[in-house]
């Protein structure tokens, strides 16, 4: 499989497209006014403490504060990850010129969880990082649990345990890495071990632990003198975490159409991996075409927002945002089969595991998922589209955790939020259906606007009563003439219809 990275970086926004065999299959996309990034560091103050929901709001200087649950408020073991204590495993020669942030621990209540006024108050002043952006209404989730993630490494401050990526299979591998860490690391501060460190050198995870050491040191340092509400650490731009995150993985090409971005990731791949300098492309814009348009992704990218996606054979699938899920409904379409219909329906099905799979990454559609699969007789055929669906999503950089098709044909299904999906920064709600999607028919327009004249006529002694209205409004209204001259002589009033172009068909004016 072929992986390019193209980069279109301009003034006022950066975007990243990862293009799979030619076929768009990631979009990563940030704007200057956006809010509170994933990574970044603040010295925040604690405006709230709730005991009731366990959470605490932290003034982070952004218009909607942060919240803080007891629960993040220590380091929590990923299930990607084995961790261990390293107690006595630490050698004599560790370098201990580390600021460590450690808590004595408080007392859990009945939910195995602190007590959230045990650990911050009003007013406090308080270290912490952004672990989710903020979504629609919601402000971001922050934890005072710091992490820095490096190509090979992820260095945890606050933490004294050691991790280590299951996708590394080989036992020795894990303990090799693992002595590399414990020789080089500060006492007391801990450490994951990215699968990207399989078969490292022993001299690049040392770089590693060092450059995130003082990583940490400058933010530890700078903290000390900020008053809330103050950002911290910021985190790399958009390209730089890109290619931090995929240099573990076999990239083509990186195209990039902007000289000072091209100079800044050639600079940063000849530090961390300068075997990739040779596949970075600078596009020169040849015939006045811009990059995305000479790989067509700006059609790709509005295909991606609709809620509607066909099939191959003539099915199609219908993905719907809710508040709290996303729904995904299947859809035989204009297929009709050639055998049975048990047969279209598992061929529907099928295809629709391997795009849904495809949807979800393109689109970073995160939280709760339920899919409505077309409904199966045969337990054969449920097993079928459950595992195209499971081995469709190990593509996904982002975990996911499916379960079974029930016996209603549904499966739920979660994928970890990592930022905003494609529509929350493409699309907003629609000021007219209010989110809904729907508006009045017309002939219930209609009826509203007869009844407004009605009313309107017993507070004049005016002959005519003008009701303004949107085209499609006054059409379907002409169609109702006969209950307008009914309503003319119970009324004694003449109505005339004018048509506003400009109007929102649920809008009119009774003058």
């Amino acid at each position: 499989m072929t992986k390019e990275l193209i980069i279109n970086k301009d003034d006022f926004e950066t975007r990243i497209a990862l293009i799979e065999d030619g076929k768009l299959a990631e979009i990563f996309i940030e704007r200057d006014e956006s809010t509170p990034k994933h990574g970044n560091i603040y010295k925040g103050k604690v405006m709230q403490v709730l005991p009731g929901i366990q959470a605490s709001f932290i003034d982070i200087g952004w218009e909607k504060s942060a919240f803080l649950y007891a629960g993040d408020f220590f380091e929590i073991e990923g299930s990607d990850y084995d961790f261990f204590e390293s107690g006595t495993e630490e050698p004599e020669n560790a370098e201990n010129d580390k600021p460590s942030s450690k808590r004595k621990k408080p007392k859990r209540n009945r939910k195995g969880l602190p007590n959230i006024d045990q650990l911050v108050k009003k007013n406090q002043e308080i270290l912490v990082q952004i672990a989710k952006e903020p979504v629609k209404t919601k402000g971001a989730r922050v934890t005072s649990h710091i992490s820095l993630p490096g190509r090979f490494l992820v260095y945890m401050p606050t933490s004294s345990s050691i991790g280590i990526s299951r996708k590394i299979r080989s036992d020795a591998e894990k303990k090799r890495l693992k002595n590399i860490v414990l020789k080089y690391r500060s006492e007391g501060t801990g450490f994951i071990i990215r699968t990207a460190a399989e078969n490292a050198s022993e001299i690049d995870i040392e770089r590693d632990i060092k450059f995130l050491t003082s990583l940490w040191n400058n933010i530890y340092n700078e903290q000390l003198k900020a008053k809330a509400p103050e950002l911290i650490f910021r985190d790399i731009g958009l390209s730089l975490r890109v290619l931090r995150d995929f240099l573990n993985k076999k990239i083509d090409k990186i195209i990039i159409d902007e000289k000072d971005e091209y100079k800044k990731i050639t600079e940063f791949l000849s530090i961390q991996s300068p075997e990739y300098i040779n596949i970075v492309e600078l596009y020169k814009g040849k015939g006045g075409v811009s990059l995305f348009d000479r790989f067509s992704l700006e059609k790709e990218i509005s295909k991606s927002l609709n809620k509607k996606v066909w099939l191959k054979s003539g099915g199609y699938i219908v993905i719907d945002h809710a508040e709290a899920l996303t729904a995904i409904d299947v859809n035989t379409g204009k297929f009709v089969g050639k055998r049975n219909f048990e047969d279209t329906i598992l061929k529907t099905n099928l295809e629709a595991a391997k795009e849904i799979a495809f949807q979800l990454r393109l689109r970073n559609i995160g939280g709760i998922i339920v899919i409505d699969f077309i409904d199966m007789a045969k337990e054969d055929s449920k097993e079928k589209v459950y595992r195209t669906l499971e081995e469709s999503l190990k593509n996904d950089r982002v975990k996911t955790t499916i379960n079974r098709i029930t016996e209603l044909g549904l499966v739920e299904m979660t994928r970890k939020r990592t930022g905003n999906s494609l529509a929350a920064v493409f699309l907003e709600q629609c000021p007219m259906c209010e989110g809904s999607g729907m508006i009045k028919s017309t002939q219930t327009i209609c009826f509203e606007i007869l009844r407004a004249v009605s009313r309107h006529a017993k507070k004049t002694r005016a002959k005519k009563i003008t009701a303004t209205v949107h085209p499609g409004v006054m059409n379907k209204l002409y169609e109702n003439e006969k209950i307008i001259k009914a309503l003319e002589e119970k009324i004694n009033k003449t109505i005339n219809i004018k048509m506003q172009d400009g109007f929102y068909p649920e809008y009119f004016e009774i003058s």
